[in-house]
Order: structure tokens, then sequence, then C-alpha cells
């Protein structure tokens, strides 16, 4: 396992924002910077090994997920395991983590470069290396204890969030179903800017293009197809409801 190297240098604000937001002043500064760093700022080390967040996004993603599955579990005992998933992909969403990236100030302190336009997920995919930072330098339990009562528990309403109904794909098909329509999902496997595999999936009814989405699976693509199918629709029905004032 390679060793991480650290120095004497220190940073106060980045030391500053993780003691205000986190609860603790980190022991490995350089952690939290490489944190911040995306692939689109970063240059090689001297031996060639990448200098930027992606690996630490890769454990954070890890993380984060079997933290908010832990939390869910013990939360909602009497709940099958298809609602915690969705309860849970609802938490851990790109769009989430992005807001929630957001709130809290992380977005500050990200390296960017001014010549290129950052990633819409750039601040999402921080806050995931940011988990991991905070794992490498004080381990999972506290981690875990950190992520719940500074993140999850303080930005989030998780009530609201079990409460939602945000099964887009489940609404279409009954609205498909109701007015005897006919529907087609197209995919196409294409790479994000980080070369990860990316599912853009067309939702056709009656053979028109009514919504179109992108996600990191299948079903992400379709939910997103269909909420944006489903806006369609609604937005077309108010456009027929007579004004009446």
């Amino acid at each position: 396992m390679r060793r991480f190297l650290f120095t004497k240098r220190y940073n106060p604000p980045i030391a500053k924002f993780v003691k205000t937001v986190f609860g603790f002043y980190p022991k490995h500064i350089q952690l939290f910077e490489l944190a911040c760093t995306p692939s689109t700022f970063s240059q090689k080390n001297e031996d060639n090994t990448p200098n930027d967040n992606e690996r630490l996004e890769y454990l954070g993603d890890a993380l984060l997920s079997a933290i908010v599955a832990d939390f869910l579990f013990r939360k909602y005992p009497l709940e099958n395991e298809g609602t915690l998933t969705e309860v849970r992909s609802r938490i851990v969403n790109r769009e989430q983590l992005n807001h929630l990236a957001v709130k809290i100030g992380l977005c500050e302190f990200l390296q960017q470069e001014t010549q290129q336009q950052p990633s819409k997920s750039v601040g999402g995919n921080a806050l995931e290396a940011f988990i991991a930072a905070i794992y490498l330098d004080r381990g999972f339990e506290k981690t875990k204890k950190i992520i719940i009562e500074k993140l999850i528990l303080t930005y989030l309403d998780i009530d609201s969030i079990f409460l939602e109904d945000n099964n887009f794909k489940s609404k279409i098909l009954c609205w498909i179903q109701k007015e005897h329509k006919n529907f087609e999902f197209k995919h196409t496997i294409i790479k994000d800017e980080k070369r990860k595999q990316l599912y853009d999936v067309k939702l056709y009814i009656n053979d028109e293009l009514y919504g179109e989405g992108m996600g990191y699976t299948i079903k992400a693509g379709e939910q997103e197809a269909s909420k944006n199918a489903w806006d369609k629709i609604n937005q077309a029905v108010e456009e027929c409801e007579p004004n009446i004032d």
C-alpha cells in the first residue's frame, strides 16, 4: 500500500473550514488539499502518479454509500430493501451532493482552471473526495459519526426526502397506459469528462421524443428522461387550460 508523504506546511483556510463544518482540525492537511484538486486542474507527480482527487472520490463514494445505507437501515427498521435503496439514491445522487457542496462552502476551495468550463459535478465529486480524506485522517467510526451529525442531520431533511415521490418513470408509464400510447427507451453509451461510462437515454412516446436524460446507470438515465418527459407533459397541459381571469 502506497504511503502518504506529508510536509509540515499548513493551510489555515482549509484547516479552518474543516474545523467549522466537520468539527475537527485535520492531522494531514495535504489530503484535504488533494480532495480540492479536480483532474482538470492537476498535474502528474514526479513519479508519474496522478495528483488529483479522483482516487479519493472513488473511496469517498463507497464510504458515503455505506454510511447512508447503515443510517437508513437503523432509522427505518420496518422499510423494505427497495424503499431504502431508493431513499439512499436520493441522498447520494450527484445533484444532491452538488447542492450540499455549495451549502457547506466547499466549492470556494476548489482549484479550477480559469480557462476551462468546470464540470457540473465538480462540487459533488470534491465532497466525496473530502469524505475519503476525513476517513484517511480519522478512521471509519469517527468519519461515520461526522458525516451523519455534521452533514446528513445538519443539512438534509431526511424525512422529507423519504416522502418525496421522485419515481418519474412510474408516473410516466401510468400516464402512457392511461392514454393508450406506445413508448420506447433508447440507450446510448457515452463517456463523461473522466472517461467513465455514461448512459444517454431518450424516451419516445408514439415515436416522438419526449425526454432525454443521462446517468451512470440505465435506471438513472431512464428516471431523468422520464422526469423531463413528465415536465413536458405538464407544461403542455397548463398551456391548454383556459384562462378564466
